[in-house]
């Protein structure tokens, strides 16, 4: 899979089911585990077929389960319901698994991180290895790795290792992914050599110690005259304080002789190196995959297969292997994967696939990005929807250095500085259950670095999308099928409704207009010449006479939340009913077209085949779809049904998951709203029933 097979999907992790909540978790390894209060709700006792897991910790981990295929339960002492025993690699815990599996006479199960880690470094695991004769990193002993990687393959597992390799290449994984690539410069040419952390169980495990690390920079300098050495320290020397076995103090004076320690993703600096010197770090085996010559002073788990240039003598148990070999081994055959969205056991590519989407994601915009007038309850969901970029929030924008990001929501226009970047946010089309104005947490916003999508004076991001996009057949049908879905479910944007309405039987043609808040931002500037409700209602029922009008306020307004227009308590001269309360998804199956200003009602219809009049200037509008009363004449182009929504759906929002708080695609969001309609509450709780009674008050008093 290449990196343009990558490109059209939306889709690290929190421990937590409110991806807003974060804690700072408990480690194993590099794997976090849920808060230790989780403790004290085994969630398994009683159940049969059980792993005991001898480490409190290691029993949190999420989806552990999952991982191992039977339910787990921590335990200091086996009975008839353990059917084996799990420790963590070479912890203490692994070491008490060891022995209470002899013990018991019952499998061992030894638990490490696997090679494609997680997107956080804290975040939950999106692989683990499962070894039942010792771990991968321990060169002293047997590992099932190593009886892997020895294994023929077949013509179809060289293929997938191959389809594997240049997926994570394209994609441009690592064991951690949450970091952004080295931007400073590199020389022309140089050497990659890599630190590790002091003490590390692989350092030991790989037969070295800390003279290996000051001979593998001596045979550096030594052996490539001709190119610079660049030293790479580990990332958790800065993160997580701990130390490296190279001090920058220590460090020959060479000009030659290059130090990076900041935290960075390591993949610029494996894809420009010329070669990549390593005791035992992983970065060795992923140089591998990118093509280039690695030298190894320890013995880890690549090392002695003909593959690498070795110091130590390889154990006897190993012998000759080809990259695809290992590469199937190390990424197919010895780790264990689950989906982070459905908790899942899952393939590699799954995995690959979900991480190079966090990845793409995360480098949209730039490292820093400053905010501008977002409320309290906003600030944590920008940063998730921003997640990859630091955002720094600000008060007075007059001090924002020239070439600065500064994220505003919708049409908001502060006084900015010149050469000031904005990149507008905003509900999505597809948000949640629940009204936004209720403080409903969004599973999408869209975020603009052109306009924003209701304002038509300018062209939107989404409006260059529509207008210059080629939509390729494989875009156009996962469009259809998310249309198909999105009706089927009866999907909305808040899908806050439940209740029907009965068409009357002898109404021979029904027009729904959906009403707006007419101080709304896309009332404002999406309309030239209509301002309001009533304006519509008038200009519909002058235009069809005969047809039975139903008007719909906006539930922002029937909720209490939005001050109702000042004319609109006279809708009812010009519509034949005013509904409240009702499904929209159901609505609009007992309708036969929809007038309407900008609402985002006209979409909906036009999803569900809907003739739709747009007496503003919509984003919809303009494109061959809709009866324009006032077009857009710079919109010209003739666009199918499904090229709206793959421009609507698919390549213009950002969606980011209930469950895990990480980048996710529209089909997955469709899963969720679903899923969070069926289960969700169908009251308000208290605190919000309070809020819906200050902001009306806040309301009237802004607007006077």
């Amino acid at each position: 899979m290449d990196r343009e097979s990558l490109k059209n999907g939306r889709g690290g992790n929190l421990l937590h089911s409110d991806p807003m909540v974060i804690r700072r978790p408990l480690q194993i390894g590099g794997t976090a585990i849920l808060s230790t209060k989780s403790w004290l709700r085994p969630a398994n006792a009683g159940s049969q077929a059980t792993v005991a897991v001898t480490s409190r910790a290691v029993a949190c981990i999420r989806h552990l389960p999952a991982f191992l295929g039977q339910q787990t339960q921590f335990a200091r002492h086996l009975d008839s319901r353990h059917v084996a025993v799990a420790g963590w690699g070479g912890k203490s815990s692994g070491v008490r698994a060891r022995a209470l599996a002899k013990r018991g006479d019952v499998p061992l199960q030894l638990l490490e991180d696997g090679l494609l880690r997680s997107i956080e470094r804290t975040g939950p695991p999106l692989s683990l290895v499962i070894d039942d004769l010792g771990i991968y990193y321990d060169a002293t002993n047997p590992s099932r790795l190593e009886a892997l990687i020895g294994q023929p393959l077949t013509a179809q597992q060289e293929q997938r290792a191959r389809s594997l390799m240049q997926t994570w290449r394209a994609a441009r994984l690592s064991k951690y992914n949450q970091a952004r690539d080295y931007q400073g410069p590199l020389p022309e040419r140089f050497v990659l050599v890599c630190d590790q952390t002091f003490g590390d169980a692989s350092v030991r495990g790989g037969m070295a110690g800390k003279q290996s690390f000051q001979h593998m920079l001596d045979a550096a300098l030594r052996e490539n005259p001709d190119c610079d050495v660049v030293v790479k320290t580990h990332p958790d020397t800065a993160s997580w304080r701990k130390r490296g076995y190279f001090k920058p103090s220590a460090l020959p004076d060479s000009p030659r002789l290059h130090l990076i320690s900041e935290p960075c993703h390591p993949v610029r600096l494996i894809e420009q190196a010329q070669a990549v010197y390593t005791v035992t770090s992983q970065i060795g085996f992923e140089a591998l995959i990118w093509g280039k010559p690695v030298r190894c002073f320890g013995m880890p788990f690549y090392a002695g297969w003909g593959l690498t240039g070795d110091e130590l003598t390889a154990p006897a148990r190993r012998g000759k292997a080809t990259l695809e070999q290992l590469a199937h081994a190390a990424l197919v055959d010895y780790p264990r994967y689950v989906n982070p969205e459905t908790g899942l056991r899952c393939e590699a590519e799954t995995a690959f696939v979900f991480a190079a989407c966090q990845r793409r994601m995360r480098e949209r915009f730039p490292p820093r990005v400053h905010a501008l007038g977002f409320s309290p309850w906003k600030r944590p969901i920008l940063k998730r929807f921003l997640a990859g970029s630091d955002i720094a929030f600000v008060r007075d924008p007059s001090r924002l250095p020239p070439g600065t990001t500064v994220a505003l929501w919708g049409s908001c226009n502060p006084a900015l500085p010149e050469g000031i970047n904005t990149l507008r946010i905003e509900d999505g089309f597809l948000r949640s259950v629940g009204l936004g104005a209720d403080l409903t947490r969004p599973l999408s916003w869209v975020c603009d670095e052109a306009g924003i999508y209701y304002d038509a004076s300018r062209p939107s991001q989404l409006e260059k999308i529509l207008a210059d996009t080629e939509f390729d057949p494989d875009l156009l049908a996962r469009a259809a099928a998310l249309r198909s879905r999105i009706l089927q479910a009866g999907l909305t944007k808040y899908n806050a409704d439940t209740a029907s309405w009965p068409r009357p039987a002898a109404a021979a043609r029904v027009i729904l207009v959906p009403g707006q808040v007419e101080q709304d931002a896309s009332v404002r500037h999406g309309t030239p010449t209509i301002r309001t409700n009533l304006e519509l209602l008038r200009n519909v029922r002058a235009a069809n006479p005969g047809a039975y009008i139903v008007y719909k306020p906006h539930p922002d307004v029937t909720a209490g939340l939005r001050k109702a227009g000042q004319t609109e308590h006279r809708a009812q001269e010009f519509c034949d009913e005013t509904v409240a309360g009702v499904d929209m998804a159901r609505l609009l199956a007992c309708v036969d077209e929809v007038h309407t200003l900008t609402s985002l009602t006209g979409f909906e219809a036009l999803l569900r085949g809907l003739p739709v009049t747009c007496h503003g200037q919509p984003f919809y509008a303009g494109w061959g779809l809709t009866t324009d009363i006032t077009p857009i004449t710079r919109r010209q182009r003739r666009l199918e049904l499904d090229a709206l929504v793959a421009a609507s759906l698919i390549l213009y929002p950002v969606y980011v998951s209930r469950n895990t708080g990480c980048y996710t695609t529209p089909e997955q969001a469709i899963a969720e709203l679903v899923d969070w309609r069926h289960t969700g509450p169908l009251t308000l709780p208290l605190w919000r029933r309070g809020l819906r009674a200050v902001l009306p008050l806040l309301a009237i008093k802004k607007q006077t």
